[in-house]
């Protein structure tokens, strides 16, 4: 039998498969076990199921594994995964890691790690793919790389230095928001903060968006206050104040403080109302247009690939000025009313009057049985003298209406049938 080798950062996002076909989750990780004299086995997977539930697939459950696909017996055990002690999580902790050549020729980090099988059918580490420090001066310039089998190398000799989290930021890259937010949080607390440090602004930043509440104040308490300010003001203005309102009001203060003026001055417009109004769930930075702006235009507004899709479903036609609080609010253009009208129509002419929009005051349950009763995406919000101060939209509702923890235990609540095995209670 020839070996099998794969690169497991290759193996992060790739389907986990039951015999039938039936798609069961997505590898997260490989977990391994160091042994004395010999490359580290591995022992399984952390595979993400339904519900962002994070469970542990023993190696002994899965039958094939492709950089496409992983293929599996099919029985798994549900329970959430839980590292035991001497386990190792080669993308969340190898990955970055320093070594030593033996031969005395230097060092080098470890970029990506390949796993093999052998004619027992057990999987050990083998060839680790490794960049040696640059050569150049030019911080432009990468050292260069080179492959090497476990045994070529020792591990890092200061053991004070941490492992580099660069690679794992590397290997979070083509995450979406939610499974980065995911992942980053079944990290090791120091682990985790390490890789926060790493990562761009604009993607901590919708991470902790997808975060409960005390997760994203514990992350944003343990950055630099420059970071901290840096990371709210990539925020939506509506997440940035639902978070800085978890904070002590003095901690408010000075990252407001810290803040762009723009940006802070519209989430200290949303600190102002209450947490279950109309105004404390709204979003200030909706699409606001004149009535002499054409379909064109808006259509050009819409189509920007950062819009949230619930926001670009329609536009909002008011006086001017066409910043949050607007002049008087006019009335709503819908998307797909803009796709029946020639580029050259003019918005006012399209505007649809028939959806009072809400006061700033209103109740959640009131924005619910708006958004519910007229199957609307987004609602716009109003204050007394009819400016246009925001839109709620329906997961801001989604957000307020479901559990605190609704991102960790989805599924914990409720039975869930999986094909395999019946109907298991999480």
């Amino acid at each position: 039998m020839n070996t099998q080798r794969v690169f497991v950062a290759r193996l992060s996002g790739c389907a986990v498969f039951d015999p039938a076909g039936d798609r069961l989750g997505r590898v997260r990780d490989v977990v391994v076990v160091y042994r004395a004299d010999d490359p580290p086995r591995v022992v399984g997977l952390v595979v993400e199921i339904p519900g962002r539930r994070n469970v542990f697939v023993s190696i002994g459950r899965v039958t094939s594994i492709a950089p496409g696909q992983v293929i599996t017996t099919g029985l798994i055990n549900v329970r959430r995964f839980q590292q035991r002690g001497g386990e190792v999580r080669v993308l969340a902790e190898l990955l970055g890691r320093r070594v030593y050549f033996r031969d005395g020729s230097g060092e080098a980090v470890i970029e990506d790690a390949a796993i093999e099988r052998d004619r027992l059918g057990a999987w050990d580490i083998g060839q680790l793919f490794l960049r040696r420090p640059r050569t150049s001066a030019s911080p432009f310039t990468k050292g260069p790389t080179t492959l090497a089998s476990w045994e070529d190398v020792t591990e890092r000799l200061d053991s004070t230095q941490e492992p580099s989290a660069e690679q794992l930021v590397a290997t979070l890259s083509e995450l979406k928001p939610a499974d980065l937010a995911n992942t980053l949080l079944d990290l090791p607390d120091a682990r985790l903060l390490e890789v926060a440090e790493e990562l761009p602004d604009h993607r901590l930043a919708d991470a902790l968006e997808e975060m409960p509440e005390d997760d994203q104040a514990h992350i944003l308490e343990q950055l630099g206050d420059e970071r901290a300010a840096d990371i709210l003001d990539a925020m939506e203005p509506d997440d940035a104040a639902d978070l800085l309102g978890q904070l002590p009001a003095l901690r408010s203060e000075q990252l407001l403080d810290l803040m762009e003026p723009e940006e802070a001055e519209d989430v200290r417009e949303l600190l102002k109302y209450g947490p279950d109004t109309a105004g404390g769930l709204m979003t200030s930075e909706p699409i606001v247009l004149s009535a002499e702006a054409t379909v064109a235009e808006a259509l050009a507004l819409i189509r920007r690939h950062e819009l949230h899709p619930a926001l670009a479903a329609s536009v909002f036609i008011t006086l001017p000025p066409y910043e949050t609080p607007t002049g008087r609010f006019l009335g709503t253009v819908h998307f797909q009313r803009m796709l029946r009208y020639p580029p050259h129509e003019r918005l006012g002419s399209l505007i649809d009057d028939t959806i009072e929009p809400l006061p700033s005051t209103a109740s959640a349950a009131e924005v619910s049985r708006i958004l519910a009763s007229y199957n609307l995406v987004s609602v716009p919000v109003v204050d007394q003298v009819h400016r246009l101060v925001g839109v709620v939209s329906v997961d801001d509702v989604l957000d307020y209406l479901l559990p605190e923890d609704w991102r960790s235990h989805s599924t914990e609540q409720r039975p869930v049938s999986f094909p395999w095995t019946g109907p298991v209670k999480l």
